[in-house]
């Protein structure tokens, strides 16, 4: 083993920038990679978990007590990939250091040689024994495979039995039966599809001209309640078929008013020339209006409730409602469906048929059959589990009427996929590894077979429900065929599933033991593990446990083998989340269950993890909150954290970093366990070192590229090294300072350690891009800029980004990050207000120590709306700068004074009192500005001169804007010196970037 004495590598130095590279890159394939042999949200990279899993593994070869058999074994290895290394210890610390970076490329994950040295430096580090790792969150399977890949024993775990199967079957199956298994995966699953094939025939039947249908193009549909109307209203969010460039197709609509019946749609499908030729969609954050009403000038718009009110009436409004005849009397309408012609390239789109509906009404009569099935578990056929109320931000299905499961699916579906399960559990009961195979690619398949499946209409094909971490309300959706070819279908799924096989193979002695558990309550003895690294829940970013169910209703219902522990539906009460709270549903599972529970898992990681061993935990969440709650957990639980390594593991491209600072980087906190006789530290001094650890640490991780927000919770870490390696730390008077508290207090032990440390990053970036003065500027030192300057700097300089390397795909990753939904939006992506965005509580952790009062400044500098604070654009604030006659005419007025200060031309009328004025708007809602905020901040600021600056730039006013200048430069170099720090701090690209820079270059000289 290392010597206890000796530092792991991995908490001296780690290759971050090629590690990151190479993570980011590895988010982007698609195809053969072991990430897409099933859904598991926020899954790590494997680049990443084999990289640091290496460096922990390692000793630091500069430290005093690294054996020397392993620096002698260290340099005859590397020879293999490296050449010859200095004598040195620092040379060859860089040299494994490289070796590092070189092993998380995905094109060297399975090559012999380089296996063959990592797996040998291992052995070297750790001579008398296979070093064993464990995971308790092992979620899906990264670590854990990882682990394998490195010649290491493992033992991964989950609660979950969802990941569970995941983990049996990556770490088990294949592992024990290799690449062969693809092989069977195909000719069993080929087995399936031919036998399920005709039974279901005749209900996806050939058009007549023998086209295939692939895919059916859904809508909900309510009624219109105006008196006078009662048309039947499709749910529709865009009319959109087909978006390429070759090939552009939509639907529109004429509207047919029959005598004694309501109106109606009729529908066409056309080439628009335009996209004005689109007609708008019905629906938009859970509003419907009734196009019949609005072609006669009158306004019928069914609220929110009563969209509600009526699909609750429908159970969702999935399926078809006919009459006693067969027509179709309500319920979902068909808008269009979608096949291939033989002989024909690309996708046709036709008009619903009385065929297509005939289809559908005959698998409703066949639904009732299969409903009445039980199968040898127990189970109904068809999935009746309930769905959990406790998600509603997440999952909001229920308050639609989508009860049950089952109401996920229109009947059509149901069926199918009862025959696919049936089929299933009939050609794998003698071959459980493929059995387990073709139940994952059964919840695959369901996630592209259900009724809350849009349509993409650029790939032309249905989109992923559970591609974010949420399943919201899906206005129309589309209906893929499963015994098809095409997107959607089993045969599809079959095949990625079988492709992703060998990419998952390792090639061990032993494979990797999996057990469901829970991580508060483990199973393995005391003192085993060599190393304890996981990546824990991530507060209440996925609610694993109810996004996971999905999956769940029909892996059961296909496996001939039960997981360890057999539940209804994953379980709830234990996981280590947040539930979001809802106005229908009580908040369950709370912050403080989350810190219990994560510091029970972390005081059992200390417990199964041998004195001289050491772990890692990885969390990528946005908000200090979770931040705080996993780092309380960790030192109560007796870890020390020694190191912080940011690692880029998210594409930029992803759904929740568009626009915002989500952050970039998963950071991997190194700790080893503390003694238990640790000792008590005096705040004194672990104040006076907290300034030196960060700096370096700013300085090392900048050198980098590490930046923004990936830069602020990545120096949490190192600061935290100076704290948890106490077993408490209390001040003279002997009053315990907590990790967190009130960061507006003033005596440590009510404020909280971490506040300090928000306060040194934010006084380190302020001096880094306004000078020394403003970050000491706490009550307005003279000659310093003023509040909203420190502040618009701090929220742009926590807004940068870390470079990542392009997708040279161009492929979109929306499955790492969802937004947060309101109840009224599902579906229907919020139109963004321009400006940047933060979390609310990152900006008031930085402004809180720093003196900024937030307050002062909604509605002039800021705005927030539930949770995210934007900074409002400059151009935003013409009217607020300059008054209602707007910059052009304070421009005209400006231009025509000949003598006179111009800042009394800009910010007031000359009949006006002297003193400058800054126009406030009031705002609606509990964020308005106060009349009282006006007039504690009446005069103008530095910062609103550089705005107006940047206003004048846009309108394109020169003579005005050089007349600002000039009595710019005459007050004094505030805000020259301001504009060239925000031209820094400004995104490249952005529109304020552009401006401000034009401005600049117009600054007389």
């Amino acid at each position: 083993m290392i010597p206890k004495e000796c530092q792991r590598l991995a908490e001296v130095d780690f290759p971050i920038a090629v590690v990151s590279k190479h993570a980011a890159r590895e988010k982007s394939i698609r195809h053969g990679h072991p990430s897409t042999l099933d859904l598991w949200w926020a899954r790590r990279p494997l680049a990443a978990c084999r990289a640091l899993l290496f460096a922990l593994l390692l000793p630091d070869p500069c430290d005093l007590h690294c054996p020397a058999e392993f620096k002698k074994k260290a340099r005859q290895l590397l020879l293999k990939t490296r050449g010859a290394i200095d004598s040195d210890d620092l040379s060859l610390r860089q040299a494994v250091l490289r070796f590092i970076g070189d092993c998380a490329s995905w094109d060297l994950a399975s090559d012999a040689t380089y296996l063959e040295v990592a797996r040998e430096l291992i052995q070297a580090s750790h001579p008398e024994e296979t070093p064993l790792v464990v995971d308790p969150f092992s979620g899906g399977g990264a670590i854990p495979l990882e682990a394998l890949r490195l010649g290491c024993d493992a033992f991964a775990s989950d609660l979950n039995p969802v990941a569970c199967l995941i983990l049996k079957t990556m770490l088990e199956d294949i592992a024990r039966h290799g690449p062969e298994l693809a092989d069977d995966v195909r000719r069993i699953g080929l087995e399936v599809k031919q036998e399920v094939e005709g039974e279901l025939a005749d209900l996806y039947p050939a058009d007549p001209d023998g086209a295939r249908p692939i895919t059916y193009l859904w809508a909900r549909t309510v009624r219109c309640e105006s008196p006078k109307c009662g048309a039947e209203i499709p749910l529709v969010r865009s009319f959109w078929l087909s978006k390429k460039a070759s090939r552009r197709l939509a639907l529109r609509y004429s509207i047919a008013r029959p005598k004694n019946s309501p109106p109606r749609l009729d529908f066409e499908v056309f080439e628009p020339q335009a996209d004005r030729d689109i007609p708008a969609g019905t629906v938009i954050r859970a509003k419907a209006t009734c196009p019949c009403c609005a072609e006669r000038g009158q306004s019928s718009v069914l609220s929110p409730d009563r969209v509600r009110t009526q699909l609750a009436e429908q159970r969702g409004g999935a399926d078809v409602s006919f009459d006693a005849k067969g027509n179709r009397v309500g319920g979902a309408m068909l808008l269009a469906t979608v096949t291939l012609q033989q002989g024909q390239q690309g996708r046709c789109y036709r008009l619903a048929t009385k065929a297509d509906y005939a289809a559908v009404r005959r698998s409703q009569e066949r639904l009732l059959t299969v409903a009445s099935d039980v199968l040898p578990n127990g189970l109904s056929s068809i999935p009746n589990e309930q769905i959990p109320r406790t998600e509603l931000r997440r999952i909001s299905l229920p308050i639609y009427g989508v009860d049950r499961f089952r109401d996920m699916f229109t009947s059509r579906q149901l069926v199918s996929l009862v025959a696919l399960a049936k089929a299933i559990t009939k050609a794998t009961s003698q071959v459980p590894a493929v059995n387990s195979l073709l139940a994952l690619s059964l919840g695959k398949t369901a996630d592209l077979n259900n009724a809350n499946s849009a349509w993409e209409p650029f790939a032309e094909c249905p989109r992923h429900t559970l591609a974010r971490h949420d399943i919201p309300m899906a206005w129309d959706f589309a209906e893929a065929v499963p015994i098809s070819e095409s997107s959607g279908s089993f045969s599809t799924i079959i095949r990625n599933t079988a492709a992703s096989i060998p990419s998952a193979f390792v090639n061990v002695k032993q494979p990797a033991t999996v057990q469901q558990a829970d991580a508060c309550a483990h199973p393995l003895p005391d003192a085993c593990a060599t190393v304890w690294f996981t990546d824990p829940p991530y507060y209440d970013s996925v609610p694993y446990a109810h996004l996971s169910d999905f999956f769940y209703i029909w892996e059961r219902r296909a496996l001939t083998a039960r997981v360890d522990r057999d539940f209804a539906l994953s379980p709830k009460d234990e996981e280590c989340v947040v539930d979001r709270p809802h106005r229908l549903v009580p908040q369950a599972k709370t912050a403080d269950h989350f810190e219990r529970r994560i510091a029970l898992a972390m005081h059992e990681g200390v417990r199964l993890t041998h004195a001289d061993g050491i772990s890692c935990a990885v969390f990528a969440h946005k908000t200090t909150e979770g931040w705080e709650s996993l780092l309380s957990g960790m030192i109560q639980g007796g870890w020390i954290i020694t190191g912080s390594w940011p690692v880029i593991t998210e594409m930029q491209s992803r759904l929740n970093a568009r626009d915002n600072a989500s952050l970039a980087s998963s950071v991997h906190l190194v700790c080893p366990p503390r003694a238990t006789d640790a000792d008590v530290g005096d705040w004194a001094t672990v104040f006076r070192e907290l300034p030196r650890r960060v700096s370096e640490w700013m300085e090392r991780l900048q050198a980098e590229g590490v930046r923004g927000a990936d830069l602020v919770f990545a120096c949490i870490g190192p600061a935290l090294e100076v704290y948890s390696r106490y077993a408490k730390v209390v001040d003279a008077e002997e009053r315990e300072i907590p990790l967190g508290g009130d960061p507006e207090a003033h005596e440590p032990h009510r404020r909280g350690y971490l506040a300090y440390v928000w306060e040194f990053v934010g006084r380190t970036a302020l001096e880094q891009v306004l000078g020394t003065a403003e970050s000491r500027a706490r009550n307005g030192a003279a000659g310093s800029l003023e509040e909203d300057a420190r502040l618009t700097a701090l929220f742009l300089w926590t807004l940068q980004s870390t470079p990542v390397e392009a997708n040279q795909n161009g492929d979109v990753d929306d499955t790492e990050g969802s937004e947060e939904l309101d109840e009224e939006e599902e579906s229907q992506p919020r139109s963004r207000a321009k400006g940047f965005s933060l979390i609310f509580d990152v900006v008031r952790r930085f402004a809180q120590p720093l003196g900024i009062h937030l307050p002062d400044w909604e509605g002039r500098v800021i705005e927030t709306v539930k949770g995210i604070v934007r900074l409002i654009p400059p151009l935003a604030r013409s009217e607020q700068l300059f008054g209602a006659d707007g910059a052009e005419g304070v421009a005209d007025r400006m231009e025509n004074v000949r003598t006179g200060p111009v800042q009394l031309e800009l910010f007031a009328r000359a009949d006006e009192q002297a003193t400058p004025t800054v126009r406030g708007r009031q705002r609606r809602g509990r964020d308005a500005v106060s009349d009282e905020s006006l007039q504690a901040h009446r005069g103008e600021t530095t910062l609103d001169r550089v705005h107006a600056a940047m206003i004048l730039q846009a309108s394109g006013r020169s003579h005005a804007l050089r007349g600002l200048l000039k009595s710019e430069l005459e007050r004094g170099p505030g805000s020259l010196r301001l504009a060239n720090a925000l031209s820094a701090l400004y995104p490249t690209g952005s529109d304020e970037k552009r401006l401000i820079d034009a401005m600049l270059l117009a600054v007389p000289r």
